[in-house]
C-alpha cells in the first residue's frame, strides 16, 4: 500500500513540475492529510508510514531539480510552513520556534522537519507552485495570482487531489503585451 502512495505522488507531483515549469530556487508547497489519505476525518488517523510514503514520492524530485519543499503544517500550528533555512532566507521569512509532531503539525511537516538539512517553521510562505492532499487548503501558501492544473492523479489514497501553479499578474490593459515565459 505505502509503494502505491509513494508511486501516486511521484505521478502528481512529476506532472506539476512539467505544467508549471518552474525552475532551480523556486518553492513548492504540500499540504498533506495522512488521515484523509487513510480514507479518515482529519486528524483521526495520523500516520507517520503515509507521510513517509507521500515524502519519498515528493522530496527526491524537488530535490534533484533544486527545489524547495514547503511541508504546511495542520492548523494546530496555525498552517505554519516547514522549509530549509535557505528557502526561509530567500523571501526574508522569520522563523518561529516549533518543532512539528504528527499530532501538532501533522505527520508529513513532522518528517519533512526531521528530513531536510536545514529546516526552520516559518509562519508564511509565497510558493510557486504545490499539491494539496486531502483538501488541507494550500491557498494561503501560494503566490497571490494561483492557476489551478488539471492532473491525471486525482487522489493519492482516499484523499482528493488538487493542485497550482502561479504566475505573474497582468497589468496594463487591451494594450499591454505580455512575457510569455511568465505566464
Amino acid at each position: 500500500m505505502y509503494e502505491e502512495i509513494t508511486v501516486q505522488t511521484r505521478k502528481a507531483v512529476t506532472e506539476i513540475l512539467e505544467l508549471s515549469k518552474i525552475k532551480e530556487g523556486s518553492i513548492f508547497v504540500v499540504g498533506c492529510s495522512s488521515s484523509t489519505i487513510a480514507g479518515k476525518s482529519f486528524g483521526k488517523a495520523s500516520s507517520m508510514e503515509l507521510a513517509q510514503a507521500v515524502f519519498d514520492g515528493i522530496y527526491p524530485l524537488l530535490h534533484e531539480q533544486g527545489i524547495y519543499l514547503a511541508a504546511q503544517c495542520c492548523e494546530h500550528l496555525n498552517r505554519a510552513i516547514v522549509t530549509e533555512a535557505a528557502a526561509a532566507a530567500l523571501q526574508n521569512r522569520e522563523c518561529v520556534n516549533v518543532v512539528p509532531q504528527p499530532k501538532a503539525g501533522g505527520s508529513f511537516a513532522t518528517i519533512t522537519y526531521n528530513t531536510l538539512q536545514s529546516p526552520v517553521v516559518v509562519e508564511h510562505i509565497k510558493a510557486d507552485a504545490g499539491i494539496d492532499i486531502g483538501g488541507v487548503l494550500i491557498g494561503m501558501h501560494l503566490r497571490e495570482v494561483a492557476v489551478p492544473l488539471t492532473l491525471s492523479v486525482t487522489s493519492i489514497g482516499e484523499a482528493h487531489v488538487t493542485s497550482a501553479r502561479t504566475r505573474a499578474k497582468f497589468i496594463g490593459g487591451v494594450r499591454a503585451h505580455y512575457n510569455e515565459e511568465m505566464m
